[in-house]
Protein backbone atom coordinates (compact mmCIF):
# COMPACT_ATOMS: atom_id res chain seq x y z
CA UNK A 1 0.00 0.00 0.00
CA UNK A 2 1.34 3.52 -0.84
CA UNK A 3 0.42 7.00 0.27
CA UNK A 4 -0.15 9.48 -2.32
CA UNK A 5 2.93 12.49 -2.52
CA UNK A 6 2.17 15.69 -1.30
CA UNK A 7 -0.97 17.19 -2.65
CA UNK A 8 -1.70 21.10 -2.42
CA UNK A 9 -4.39 20.66 0.18
CA UNK A 10 -1.50 19.12 2.36
CA UNK A 11 0.54 22.36 1.80
CA UNK A 12 -3.22 24.27 2.21
CA UNK A 13 -3.37 22.73 5.83
CA UNK A 14 0.36 23.47 7.25
CA UNK A 15 0.09 26.90 5.82
CA UNK A 16 -3.33 28.06 7.41
CA UNK A 17 -2.57 25.31 10.83
CA UNK A 18 -4.87 22.18 10.91
CA UNK A 19 -7.93 24.18 13.06
CA UNK A 20 -8.60 26.88 11.26
CA UNK A 21 -8.07 24.32 7.66
CA UNK A 22 -10.71 22.22 9.36
CA UNK A 23 -13.43 25.07 10.16
CA UNK A 24 -13.12 26.86 6.98
CA UNK A 25 -10.34 26.84 4.52
CA UNK A 26 -10.19 23.09 3.91
CA UNK A 27 -14.49 23.43 2.67
CA UNK A 28 -13.26 26.10 -0.04
CA UNK A 29 -11.64 25.17 -3.52
CA UNK A 30 -8.50 27.27 -3.13
CA UNK A 31 -7.19 30.24 -2.97
CA UNK A 32 -5.05 32.77 -5.29
CA UNK A 33 -2.33 30.50 -5.38
CA UNK A 34 -3.35 27.35 -5.50
CA UNK A 35 -6.54 24.87 -6.04
CA UNK A 36 -7.04 22.14 -3.47
CA UNK A 37 -10.34 20.71 -4.64
CA UNK A 38 -9.10 17.31 -5.91
CA UNK A 39 -5.68 18.61 -5.58
CA UNK A 40 -2.58 18.18 -8.24
CA UNK A 41 0.19 17.59 -6.72
CA UNK A 42 2.53 19.72 -5.57
CA UNK A 43 6.71 19.46 -6.63
CA UNK A 44 7.49 18.19 -3.54
CA UNK A 45 4.79 15.76 -4.15
CA UNK A 46 5.88 14.46 -7.73
CA UNK A 47 9.63 14.33 -6.03
CA UNK A 48 8.21 12.02 -3.52
CA UNK A 49 6.62 9.54 -6.10
CA UNK A 50 9.37 9.73 -7.97
CA UNK A 51 11.64 8.86 -5.23
CA UNK A 52 9.76 5.41 -4.73
CA UNK A 53 9.79 5.16 -8.71
CA UNK A 54 13.61 5.18 -7.56
CA UNK A 55 13.24 2.72 -4.88
CA UNK A 56 10.98 0.53 -7.28
CA UNK A 57 13.41 0.33 -9.98
CA UNK A 58 16.56 -0.59 -7.96
CA UNK A 59 14.44 -3.18 -6.43
CA UNK A 60 13.32 -4.87 -9.23
CA UNK A 61 16.78 -4.83 -11.23
CA UNK A 62 19.33 -5.13 -8.28
CA UNK A 63 17.06 -7.24 -5.38
CA UNK A 64 14.83 -8.78 -7.82
CA UNK A 65 11.40 -8.63 -5.87
CA UNK A 66 8.40 -9.61 -7.23
CA UNK A 67 6.93 -6.63 -8.72
CA UNK A 68 3.09 -6.08 -8.56
CA UNK A 69 0.54 -7.83 -10.85
CA UNK A 70 -2.46 -5.97 -10.15
CA UNK A 71 -2.81 -2.24 -9.14
CA UNK A 72 -5.11 -0.43 -7.96
CA UNK A 73 -5.90 3.38 -7.34
CA UNK A 74 -8.28 5.87 -5.39
CA UNK A 75 -9.80 8.17 -7.68
CA UNK A 76 -8.94 11.08 -6.33
CA UNK A 77 -6.04 12.74 -8.74
CA UNK A 78 -3.64 12.89 -6.37
CA UNK A 79 -3.27 9.13 -6.51
CA UNK A 80 -3.81 8.78 -9.87
CA UNK A 81 -1.00 10.39 -10.55
CA UNK A 82 1.22 9.33 -7.39
CA UNK A 83 0.97 5.79 -9.20
CA UNK A 84 1.53 6.42 -12.45
CA UNK A 85 4.79 8.46 -11.63
CA UNK A 86 5.81 5.48 -9.03
CA UNK A 87 5.66 2.74 -11.58
CA UNK A 88 5.37 4.00 -15.19
CA UNK A 89 8.50 3.16 -16.75
CA UNK A 90 9.53 0.47 -14.72
CA UNK A 91 11.10 -2.89 -16.37
CA UNK A 92 8.04 -4.79 -15.45
CA UNK A 93 6.59 -8.06 -16.99
CA UNK A 94 4.60 -8.05 -19.94
CA UNK A 95 1.95 -10.81 -18.37
CA UNK A 96 1.46 -8.12 -15.85
CA UNK A 97 1.82 -4.49 -17.30
CA UNK A 98 0.73 -1.34 -15.08
CA UNK A 99 -2.70 -0.92 -15.94
CA UNK A 100 -4.92 0.00 -12.74
CA UNK A 101 -7.99 0.09 -12.06
CA UNK A 102 -9.72 2.83 -10.36
CA UNK A 103 -12.10 1.65 -7.65
CA UNK A 104 -14.41 4.47 -5.21
CA UNK A 105 -13.66 2.65 -2.16
CA UNK A 106 -10.31 3.23 -2.34
CA UNK A 107 -10.94 6.98 -1.86
CA UNK A 108 -9.50 8.76 1.10
CA UNK A 109 -12.41 9.02 4.26
CA UNK A 110 -15.57 11.51 2.66
CA UNK A 111 -15.21 14.92 4.85
CA UNK A 112 -16.97 18.57 4.41
CA UNK A 113 -13.18 19.05 2.61
CA UNK A 114 -13.31 19.72 -1.11
CA UNK A 115 -9.94 17.88 -1.43
CA UNK A 116 -12.01 14.96 -0.62
CA UNK A 117 -14.49 15.20 -3.43
CA UNK A 118 -13.49 13.66 -7.27
CA UNK A 119 -13.18 14.80 -10.60
CA UNK A 120 -15.32 13.33 -13.04
CA UNK A 121 -15.03 10.56 -15.15
CA UNK A 122 -14.81 12.19 -17.90
CA UNK A 123 -12.30 14.38 -16.29
CA UNK A 124 -10.44 11.44 -14.73
CA UNK A 125 -10.02 9.19 -18.29
CA UNK A 126 -8.81 12.45 -20.56
CA UNK A 127 -6.11 12.77 -17.99
CA UNK A 128 -5.17 9.01 -17.30
CA UNK A 129 -6.74 7.53 -20.53
CA UNK A 130 -4.42 4.39 -19.93
CA UNK A 131 -6.34 3.67 -16.60
CA UNK A 132 -9.36 0.93 -16.19
CA UNK A 133 -12.59 1.53 -14.23
CA UNK A 134 -14.26 -0.61 -12.02
CA UNK A 135 -17.66 -1.85 -12.93
CA UNK A 136 -20.01 0.53 -11.95
CA UNK A 137 -18.04 3.84 -11.56
CA UNK A 138 -20.29 6.81 -11.82
CA UNK A 139 -19.88 9.62 -14.16
CA UNK A 140 -19.96 12.35 -11.48
CA UNK A 141 -19.00 11.59 -7.86
CA UNK A 142 -21.99 9.91 -5.32
CA UNK A 143 -20.83 10.46 -2.28
CA UNK A 144 -19.69 14.04 -1.30
CA UNK A 145 -22.16 16.59 -0.55
CA UNK A 146 -19.81 19.54 1.65
CA UNK A 147 -22.35 18.96 4.10
CA UNK A 148 -22.54 15.49 6.15
CA UNK A 149 -19.44 13.47 6.96
CA UNK A 150 -17.91 10.03 6.55
CA UNK A 151 -18.07 7.89 10.77
CA UNK A 152 -14.81 6.01 11.24
CA UNK A 153 -16.89 2.78 11.14
CA UNK A 154 -18.84 3.53 7.93
CA UNK A 155 -15.14 3.82 6.69
CA UNK A 156 -14.03 0.56 7.89
CA UNK A 157 -17.34 -0.76 6.10
CA UNK A 158 -16.42 0.77 3.20
CA UNK A 159 -12.79 -0.50 3.06
CA UNK A 160 -13.74 -4.15 3.95
CA UNK A 161 -16.23 -4.29 0.95
CA UNK A 162 -13.10 -2.88 -1.66
CA UNK A 163 -11.15 -5.66 -0.18
CA UNK A 164 -13.76 -8.29 -0.52
CA UNK A 165 -14.25 -7.12 -4.30
CA UNK A 166 -10.85 -7.38 -4.49
CA UNK A 167 -10.14 -10.10 -3.04
CA UNK A 168 -13.47 -12.38 -4.63
CA UNK A 169 -12.49 -11.03 -7.68
CA UNK A 170 -8.37 -10.96 -8.32
CA UNK A 171 -6.70 -14.27 -8.43
CA UNK A 172 -3.26 -12.39 -8.01
CA UNK A 173 -0.67 -12.75 -5.39
CA UNK A 174 1.42 -9.00 -5.53
CA UNK A 175 -1.34 -6.25 -5.60
CA UNK A 176 -0.77 -3.03 -5.81
CA UNK A 177 -3.40 0.19 -3.40
CA UNK A 178 -2.52 3.67 -3.85
CA UNK A 179 -4.32 5.46 -1.68
CA UNK A 180 -4.58 8.24 1.19
CA UNK A 181 -3.82 8.28 4.84
CA UNK A 182 -6.91 7.61 6.67
CA UNK A 183 -8.14 5.15 3.92
CA UNK A 184 -4.82 2.95 4.49
CA UNK A 185 -5.18 3.25 7.83
CA UNK A 186 -9.00 2.07 7.89
CA UNK A 187 -7.88 -0.86 5.36
CA UNK A 188 -5.14 -1.84 7.87
CA UNK A 189 -8.19 -2.24 11.14
CA UNK A 190 -10.15 -3.92 8.54
CA UNK A 191 -7.19 -6.40 8.30
CA UNK A 192 -6.67 -6.59 11.41
CA UNK A 193 -3.15 -4.83 11.38
CA UNK A 194 -1.63 -2.21 13.32
CA UNK A 195 -2.21 0.76 11.88
CA UNK A 196 0.28 2.86 11.02
CA UNK A 197 0.54 6.55 9.55
CA UNK A 198 2.03 7.17 6.58
CA UNK A 199 3.49 10.20 5.71
CA UNK A 200 3.18 11.68 1.96
CA UNK A 201 4.38 9.29 -0.59
CA UNK A 202 5.14 6.36 1.92
CA UNK A 203 4.90 2.48 1.03
CA UNK A 204 3.69 -0.24 3.55
CA UNK A 205 4.16 -3.81 2.85
CA UNK A 206 1.32 -5.60 4.03
CA UNK A 207 1.07 -9.51 4.21
CA UNK A 208 -2.54 -10.89 3.70
CA UNK A 209 -3.94 -14.13 3.90
CA UNK A 210 -7.29 -14.74 2.55
CA UNK A 211 -9.65 -17.11 3.10
CA UNK A 212 -12.84 -18.17 1.36
CA UNK A 213 -15.76 -18.91 3.80
CA UNK A 214 -18.78 -21.21 3.02
CA UNK A 215 -21.88 -19.84 3.24
CA UNK A 216 -24.56 -18.00 1.05
CA UNK A 217 -23.01 -14.35 1.06
CA UNK A 218 -26.02 -12.56 2.86
CA UNK A 219 -24.55 -11.39 5.65
CA UNK A 220 -26.08 -7.89 6.16
CA UNK A 221 -24.12 -5.15 7.88
CA UNK A 222 -25.30 -1.58 8.53
CA UNK A 223 -24.08 1.25 7.70
CA UNK A 224 -23.69 3.98 10.08
CA UNK A 225 -25.50 7.23 9.18
CA UNK A 226 -23.17 10.09 8.04
CA UNK A 227 -22.95 12.79 10.20
CA UNK A 228 -22.66 16.61 10.65
CA UNK A 229 -19.35 18.81 11.01
CA UNK A 230 -19.21 22.04 12.60
CA UNK A 231 -17.54 24.67 10.43
CA UNK A 232 -17.19 28.28 9.51
CA UNK A 233 -18.59 30.34 6.19
CA UNK A 234 -15.93 32.84 6.59
CA UNK A 235 -12.62 33.01 7.57
CA UNK A 236 -12.20 32.19 10.92
CA UNK A 237 -10.98 35.01 13.93
CA UNK A 238 -8.71 32.71 16.05
CA UNK A 239 -7.60 29.21 15.17
CA UNK A 240 -6.19 27.28 17.99
CA UNK A 241 -5.88 23.74 19.01
CA UNK A 242 -7.36 24.21 22.75
CA UNK A 243 -10.39 25.90 21.38
CA UNK A 244 -13.66 24.09 20.92
CA UNK A 245 -15.40 23.18 17.64
CA UNK A 246 -11.89 21.82 16.42
CA UNK A 247 -10.21 24.72 17.07
CA UNK A 248 -12.32 27.62 15.31
CA UNK A 249 -13.75 30.38 16.47
CA UNK A 250 -15.92 31.91 13.27
CA UNK A 251 -16.72 35.93 13.14
CA UNK A 252 -19.46 37.17 15.10
CA UNK A 253 -21.30 37.30 11.36
CA UNK A 254 -20.80 33.53 10.89
CA UNK A 255 -21.59 31.27 13.60
CA UNK A 256 -20.60 27.53 13.57
CA UNK A 257 -22.78 25.61 11.02
CA UNK A 258 -23.78 22.31 12.32
CA UNK A 259 -27.16 21.11 11.42
CA UNK A 260 -26.89 19.87 7.43
CA UNK A 261 -28.93 21.05 4.78
CA UNK A 262 -29.15 17.97 3.25
CA UNK A 263 -28.81 14.43 3.80
CA UNK A 264 -26.64 11.75 2.18
CA UNK A 265 -27.23 8.10 2.17
CA UNK A 266 -25.22 5.40 3.26
CA UNK A 267 -22.73 2.87 1.02
CA UNK A 268 -24.68 0.51 -0.27
CA UNK A 269 -23.25 -2.45 0.63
Amino acid sequence: MGRHGEGWHNAAESFYGTPAWNCYYSLINGNSTATWSDPALTPAGTSQALIAHTFWNRSISIAKIPVPQSYYTSPLQRCLATANLTFSGLDLPSQHPFVPTIKEFLREGISLHTCDRRHNKTYINSTFPSYSFENGFVENDPYWTGIKSETPAAQDIRSKTALDDIFSTDGNTYISITSHSGEIASLLRVLGHRVFSLRTGAVIPVLVRAETVSGNGSTSMTTPSFTASAHCTAPPVTSASSIGNGGCVCPSSAAPVTTPLISIGPFKI
